[in-house]
């Protein structure tokens, strides 16, 4: 549907200080008021189903008349962001278990088939929203032609608890593939194309994708796939672990779980965190063998490797993963010389063993299968910072803008020109790859991973 000029005088400023005017475009279920900022089509908040607490989603109906989508919808409720996070404290946004929404970016809604970019975004299956601007995709969908669609999904116990008779577990992952599910449907109708689609998410964005892989509903939803980060080293939650979190979660909750305030369900859902922790890096609130869309750990690997065979896959890690988590630490702190040799052999040790080994045996498995299969590795930037080529150090090279990174510590001391400059062969990259495949990326010199070293491509220096 091509987008319609609001009348004169009905317009709003849009990020660049110039009038924004509204424009109507009409999908599947109806007819959304969105924005035209800077050239592109701006859908805000458009819902793509609803879900009762600890229930499935449902589709989003049908509507008639004219749907605003001009203001950011619900997030997930989730607590604030550790103080010292080398992530900073990111905006959270009005929280609201009406959260299942979509933010959407395109050239125009005219017909064309542009490929289509999903996005899913990471924070520990804990936190995050599609919505956040530092998730921001106008750059990338005006530097690719492309259409680019985040999703915000159920976090925490909301999405993920599995208690019998309360929550099955797994809801955040059917969100994501009911938003998928909208995407293909209403696709030709934002200009892109619904054969298409690319699913791009890091850490637990790109652990949800690995899930998806082994969800037979979900592989014809997606053409192409791209994992930044994903912590592969977790697995899937097993019915031990999850049991005793969902109990825990009941035991701290002490009240109806269906009639808790939001304030009381966060509570319990970190002090139960806290009652488990101690088990690793794996995150307390995750995607769960077994339940709903999920088989079992055997079954999803044989339903990874039955869907290979139509698959293209960009996979990788940053090289001091950990530093995120580990860098600038206490001990560290007390001894500076001893203190950051100790703290960087953990970085590398767990770097490893959570990150780059299972995701290159990943890439193996999913490459013995049939799957045409590139990794990656990203080496940052020279810094003097302790989180150099740290998780989520490739996110703003791939997104946001100056403004939503302004204050993040692990970009101190770097200049923002000198960032966006860093990820265009990163951008370039995953463009190329969502307008035409393994095929693209060969052409740019791209070497199929089959196991060997050699074949990783490095971004940074």
């Amino acid at each position: 549907m091509l987008p319609q000029p609001s009348a004169p005088g009905d317009e709003t400023l849009g990020p660049t200080g110039l009038a924004a005017p509204e424009v109507l475009v009409t999908v599947r279920g109806g007819t959304l008021r969105g924005r035209r900022e800077d050239g592109l089509t701006v859908l805000r908040g458009v819902r793509y189903a609803t879900a009762q607490r600890f229930c499935p989603p449902v589709p989003e109906p049908a509507w008639s008349g004219v749907r605003d989508a001009v203001e950011h919808g619900g997030v997930s409720p989730q607590p604030q962001a550790r103080p010292g996070s080398a992530g900073g404290r990111p905006e959270i946004g009005v929280q609201s278990e009406d959260c299942l929404n979509l933010t959407i970016v395109t050239p125009a809604a005219d017909g064309a088939r542009r490929p289509v970019i999903v996005w899913l975004h990471g924070g520990s299956y804990r936190s995050g929203a599609g919505s956040w601007d530092r998730y921001r995709t106008d750059g990338l969908a005006r530097e690719g032609d492309v259409v680019v669609v985040s999703v915000t999904s159920r976090l925490g116990a909301l999405g993920y608890l599995a208690a019998p008779g309360v929550s099955p577990g797994n809801l955040g992952l059917l969100d994501q593939i009911e938003a998928l599910r909208w995407v293909r449907d209403n696709a030709a109708d934002l200009g892109g194309d619904p054969d298409n689609v690319t699913l791009v998410g890091q850490s637990s964005g790109a652990h949800s994708i690995a899930c998806l892989l082994g969800v037979a509903a979900a592989r014809p939803l997606f053409r192409r796939v791209v994992l930044q980060s994903p912590p592969l080293g977790l697995g899937l939650g097993g019915a031990a672990d999850t049991g005793r979190l969902g109990e825990r979660f009941l035991a701290r909750l002490d009240g109806d779980p269906l009639a808790a305030s939001l304030d009381q369900v966060l509570t319990a859902q970190q002090a139960a965190e806290r009652d488990v922790s101690g088990r690793g890096f794996t995150p307390a609130y995750g995607p769960v063998a077994g339940a709903d869309p999920l088989p079992d750990a055997d079954g999803w690997l044989a339903a990874c490797r039955a869907g290979a065979g139509d698959l293209d896959v960009v996979l990788g890690t940053t090289r001091r993963e950990m530093a995120y988590f580990l860098a600038g630490g206490p001990l560290s702190q007390r001894v500076p010389l001893l203190g950051r040799a100790v703290e960087n052999s953990l970085i590398s040790v767990f770097t490893w063993t959570a990150f780059t080994r299972p995701t290159q045996r990943f890439a193996r498995l999913l490459a013995a299968a049939g799957a045409r299969v590139f990794v990656y590795g990203i080496e940052g930037v020279a810094s003097a910072s302790p989180y150099r080529a740290g998780h989520c150090s490739d996110l703003p090279w791939l997104l946001g803008d100056e403004a939503a990174w302004a204050q993040v510590p692990m970009l101190a001391g770097q200049l923002w020109d000198d960032v966006h400059e860093h990820g265009r062969p990163l951008r370039s990259a995953w463009l190329s790859f969502a307008a035409g495949g393994a095929a693209a990326l060969t052409a740019h010199g791209w070497t199929p991973y089959r196991g060997r070293r050699a074949a990783v491509r490095r971004f940074g220096a």
